[in-house]
């Protein structure tokens, strides 16, 4: 324990001598969001760009822009109970992450054709997300088209109807099942609403067609898709047992919708199926949302030695905030609540680690528990909220950046765990050129659990610091 903390206090100091590396290093020309409109129009002579965009007409609303983004993580990680890495006994672990690196190629073509492009690895760590004892694994074949989708603006320059298919995160369900990661508040987004990440998907995204628009104040999307057979995820394949899994037989379409009322300003309808997590002070948001997503024969479960197939429902609702407090100094709030119903089928549960930093656990020991991961996924319910206070423009000086503090908590209710579960995060953001050049600070806080029959009963909890440093243009 004492080792822990002393790591805990040598990343802190790293993180602040960095702080100063950076602010010799990035000069920016401004705190807030990089305009992601459709209609921005050729940047005036004299003002600093701070996007890859090529115009192709004169008003600017036929564009092909690039963004690229990394995200490194410096990590100190205390395992959950029985984690071994590469085959040895370890109660912590320091390691040095990509959680992200992406490359993203889109533009309206024309009046009514628009592309979107992305490409890049996640969660590229020592193990790789790919270590076995008794088996080799190449390092270098992360990296996938995460989207490859086109459009089509029934209504010219107008997104009343923009009809898509392809590879694509346009889901149901939440703002968070299709975030905007360079722009989220927090260092990491609620994964759980990303339902069957890495499952039936491919990193969240999975073979759609959709129809989304704004029409007024309500914001829309609705997608038909096709998910992906378990036995294409890459791990081992579950065992039918009275605990719902993914089924291995058949295939039935899934059905998803989100839609959100605006109140004030409408939000950023450009990339399919992205949500900005914040937009700096720059618009007034207040939302109510709701979603879905469904399907039908979608686990299974065994019951006197029959097989019963079993429909997986689920739904949120949720009330979004991001707006200016003080203009004149810059300073804004963000906020999220969200309820989540998650019926996978009966007694569904699997336990995730972000980037897991422990490659294994221990005989005796509940399988899947090892490192960082907790039941992330689970039939019951989640209540989310996170709230975050931007601090005032310019906040160490001109062209030093600002900060914003923020916390987050997940609570569920599952159905094979014995007692609610409680996932809490403290962190602070250093935006030292908005989204483009940042840094931030987390600790998370979480359960451990021992398997006790088919259940799971609480077993002490966990810390987790990080460091992130985001660059992104």
């Amino acid at each position: 324990m004492l080792s822990f903390f002393r790591t805990i206090g040598l990343c802190i100091l790293l993180f602040t001598s960095q702080i100063s590396v950076a602010q010799r290093a990035v000069k920016p020309t401004t705190d807030s969001l990089p305009s992601r409109d459709p209609a921005v129009a050729a940047t005036p002579a004299g003002v600093d760009k701070n996007e890859l965009k090529y115009n192709l007409n004169a008003s600017g609303t036929h564009f092909i822009k690039a963004t690229f983004l990394n995200q490194a993580w410096l990590r100190v990680n205390q395992s959950n109970p029985g984690s071994t890495v590469i085959q040895e006994p370890n109660t912590s672990t320091v390691d040095i992450g990509l959680r992200r690196t992406r490359m993203q190629l889109f533009g309206q073509l024309s009046d009514h054709v628009f592309i979107y492009f992305q490409f890049g690895l996640n969660n590229f760590n020592y193990l790789n997300g790919g270590f076995s004892p008794t088996a080799t694994s190449n390092r270098k074949v992360q990296p996938f088209f995460h989207d490859a989708v086109g459009e089509y603006l029934v209504f010219k320059n107008r997104n009343l109807l923009n009809i898509g298919y392809g590879l694509t995160i346009v889901n149901g369900l939440s703002r968070f099942s299709g975030p905007s990661v360079a722009t989220i508040m927090s260092m990491d987004v609620p994964v759980f609403a990303q339902a069957t990440v890495d499952q039936t998907d491919e990193f969240a995204r999975k073979l759609s067609l959709y129809a989304r628009g704004q029409v007024g104040r309500l914001d829309y999307r609705i997608a038909m898709s096709d998910p992906f057979p378990i036995q294409t995820s890459g791990a081992a394949l579950p065992s039918y047992s009275q605990n719902a899994q993914f089924a291995l037989k058949g295939h039935r379409k899934q059905y998803q919708g989100f839609f959100m009322w605006q109140f004030f300003d409408r939000e950023a309808h450009q990339t399919p199926g992205y949500n900005t997590g914040m937009y700096l002070g720059a618009r007034k948001i207040v939302n109510l949302e709701a979603g879905f997503i469904t399907q039908q024969q979608a686990t299974a479960t065994t019951v006197g030695g029959d097989t019963l197939y079993r429909p997986m429902n689920l739904w949120s609702v949720a009330s979004f905030l991001d707006m200016p407090l003080n203009k004149t100094r810059g300073t804004a709030i963000n906020a999220y609540l969200g309820y989540f119903s998650t019926n996978y089928g009966p007694n569904y549960l699997r336990f995730n680690g972000i980037m897991n930093p422990a490659s294994g656990i221990a005989a005796g020991f509940p399988a899947g528990t090892q490192g960082n991961a907790f039941p992330m996924f689970g039939t019951g319910s989640v209540v989310y909220g996170q709230v975050g206070y931007l601090m005032k423009r310019n906040l160490f000086g001109s062209g030093r950046g600002t900060l914003m503090p923020y916390a987050q908590a997940q609570i569920a209710t599952y159905d094979r765990i014995t007692q609610p579960l409680g996932v809490y995060n403290l962190g602070v953001n250093y935006l030292i050129n908005g989204h483009n050049a940042k840094f931030t600070l987390d600790y998370q806080n979480r359960p451990s659990y021992r398997a006790d029959g088919n259940l799971f009963t609480p077993a002490g909890r966990r810390g987790q610091l990080t460091l992130q440093y985001q660059l992104f243009i």
